[in-house]
């Protein structure tokens, strides 16, 4: 028993060792089980919380309200109106084709709004809601809802959509609202998640597309319980977003109808501008367009006759067109002489109608030659010999440091799309251009506004409103933004001697104030609001020789397109300047016949503040001009 119980003793051992080693795996993996369990079910609880809660719930965005847009008194350019509209799920519609026969039936669904519909629904998840149809009237909204039994997955909404109340006005200034294009996602390297929502609209031209982002605003939430497939059970929660940023411009409303009326029938563009404060009271430009046509959708019909219009309405002729100023730079040119001295306001110059360079000749506008002339007579009568002469003494660099004093050839921050930098030409430039070497010849086209030189309307008010205070003012368009007013530093004095100044601004007041004065017959009557101008008349086309000898052709027996630009720029009261006004009239002809009177009207109105009494015009002209107003179409009743 004993000898047993010895051979029996290592196998015990042996036995008890398994035993162990089992027993401590078995504990070792119970312990690992236990490990693994504890990390799924605490650490990562949240997670696993969270994606059990996304096969319930789901987030959908809610669109705010795009930011309002007012004018500086307070009256509103671009605000949100309601737009009646309906959606379709495609998981609740089920034969989503046969839904739209039907709905077809009861509103108008054209072949694209069928197409574009069923492109919506295939492209996103079944429980997305697609608009099939928006802008549609009360009573098509109530005749899909009482047929709501028969359309299954379809919905009547209402929610909001872009309107311009005072529509062509504000065309070229505010802008319009379109739809998102797979283009604008790609131009944007972080898109915001409400540019995925089908049809969402974003800023397109002007101060809405410029400034987009802040009257945008951010979008809401709301939580909404689905079923396994998808179905909508019930709203959870909703969390409203933040809607854009009250937006307030400079322009005002009533002068900004008043230049789009008195601009109407041809193609031309003005600016007003404040020139104390930078503010831009009226951007015109004409013809303009109504943008709620681009926000409901406008017919290809159209929007072909839009693009075939030779007036080109799509253009705003006032930041974007670039012309040669024409005569209107001649004060750029006198600045630049008198700042270098190398004449006196006193000197005179002989104009015989010409000037000989080697075997080229320079004309005068007035084949005649206006005699001797000094610095005021030269402004006042617009010899164009006489800069000729200013323009060798000083040359073209000097020319060109003192027009970008003045705003010329430099873009002008403004927030509005496509702002034209213009071009003031140097000796460097044309090499770089060209690979040509400057010619004299350059300068003295240069020194009349044409040439290579050229200038937008805009450039041109900002010229004037410096040359009226002597200080760098600074367009202006954004007043304030949710309140905040937008903040510019005061301008600083421009480093032009003040006797240099005032004989220019002495030579402006004779062209509007005095007899021979190209301005003379578009002078204003009450004194206090005199205003101070100089005419500009830019070619297009060069007059041969051969046409000087027999006549140069008329514009009016000239096709349009080949007719000269009418310019004209302002400065009024003379004694305590308010407002600059730069107008252009493409090929409209002589500036001191055809863009001057408008000068006058719009400066006067701005003036008034409204419809300016009848003493503020020559006796002799009060009837026409009434008559003349009486056929403005404008929007405002008191004026």
């Amino acid at each position: 028993m004993s000898l047993n119980n010895r051979h029996n003793e290592p196998a015990a051992k042996r036995l008890t060792r398994r035993g162990l080693i089992l027993f401590g795996a078995q504990v070792g993996f119970m312990g690992l089980l236990g490990l693994r369990l504890r990390f799924l079910q605490v650490d990562q609880a949240d997670e696993f919380r969270l994606l059990a809660e996304e096969n319930r719930i789901n987030i959908h965005l809610l669109p705010p309200a795009r930011g309002l847009i007012f004018d500086r008194n307070g009256v509103p350019l671009a605000e949100n109106a309601q737009n009646y509209r309906i959606v379709m799920v495609r998981e609740q519609a089920g034969d989503v084709t046969t839904i739209l026969d039907r709905l077809g039936r009861i509103i108008p669904l054209s072949d694209d709004d069928r197409a574009t519909a069923l492109k919506n629904l295939k492209r996103r998840s079944g429980f997305v809601p697609i608009t099939v149809a928006e802008h549609l009237s009360w009573e098509q909204l109530a005749a899909v809802s009482a047929n709501a039994p028969a359309l299954p997955g379809v919905t009547a909404e209402v929610g909001l959509t872009r309107h311009y109340p005072l529509a062509e006005d504000f065309t070229h200034i505010v802008g319009y609202v379109g739809r998102v294009t797979d283009y604008d996602l790609n131009r944007i390297e972080d898109p915001d998640p409400l540019l995925q929502i089908p049809k969402f609209q974003i800023g397109k031209s002007g101060v809405e597309l410029k400034i987009e982002r802040r009257l945008r605003g951010f979008a809401g939430t709301k939580r909404i319980e689905v079923n396994s497939v998808g179905r909508v059970m019930r709203e959870i929660d909703r969390k409203e977003g933040q809607s854009g940023a009250k937006v307030e411009l400079t322009v005002d409303h009533r002068l900004q109808n008043y230049v789009q009326a008195r601009l109407a029938g041809q193609s031309a563009s003005a600016v007003v501008m404040d020139v104390k404060s930078g503010d831009l009271m009226a951007i015109g430009s004409a013809p303009s367009f109504d943008p709620n046509k681009f926000v409901t959708g406008i017919s290809t019909t159209e929007f072909d006759e839009l693009m075939a219009d030779p007036f080109s309405p799509f253009a705003n002729k006032a930041t974007q067109g670039t012309y040669p100023p024409g005569s209107t730079f001649k004060m750029m040119v006198a600045l630049a002489a008198l700042k270098e001295g190398v004449i006196t306001a006193d000197e005179e110059v002989t104009c015989r109608g010409h000037m000989e360079l080697g075997n080229q000749r320079f004309h005068c506008w007035k084949r005649a030659g206006h005699g001797r002339v000094n610095l005021r007579d030269s402004l006042k009568q617009s010899c164009d010999v006489y800069y000729y002469e200013l323009a060798q003494r000083i040359g073209i660099e000097k020319i060109a440091e003192m027009a970008r004093q003045f705003g010329l050839g430099d873009r002008l921050a403004l927030p509005l799309n496509g702002i034209a930098a213009g071009l003031m030409p140097t000796k460097a430039w044309k090499k770089r251009i060209y690979g040509e070497q400057w010619r004299i010849g350059d300068t003295l086209n240069a020194s009349i506004g044409q040439g290579y030189v050229l200038t937008s309307p805009l450039q041109l008010a900002t010229m004037v409103a410096r040359l009226a205070t002597g200080r760098a003012v600074v367009p202006k368009l954004l007043k304030s933004v949710d309140g905040v007013n937008t903040f510019v530093p005061p301008p600083e004095a421009l480093d032009i001697p003040a006797p240099v100044l005032a004989a220019i601004r002495d030579g402006m007041f004779a062209v509007s104030n005095e007899r021979h004065g190209t301005g003379y017959s578009t002078r204003v009557a009450e004194k206090s609001m005199r205003m101070a101008g100089k005419s500009g008349t830019s070619q297009v086309r060069r007059i041969t020789t051969a046409e000087r000898k027999a006549g140069v052709t008329s514009n009016a027996d000239l096709p349009w397109e080949r007719r000269d630009h009418a310019l004209f720029v302002a400065y009024a009261p003379f004694d305590a300047p308010r407002f600059a006004v730069a107008v252009i009239v493409e090929h409209g002809g002589g500036g001191s016949r055809f863009a001057a009177p408008i000068v006058r009207d719009i400066m006067l109105e701005a003036l008034y503040g409204g419809k300016p009494p009848p003493s503020a015009y020559p006796a002799s002209q009060r009837t026409r001009i009434s008559n003349e107003r009486k056929k403005l179409i404008l929007r405002d009743p008191q004026t």
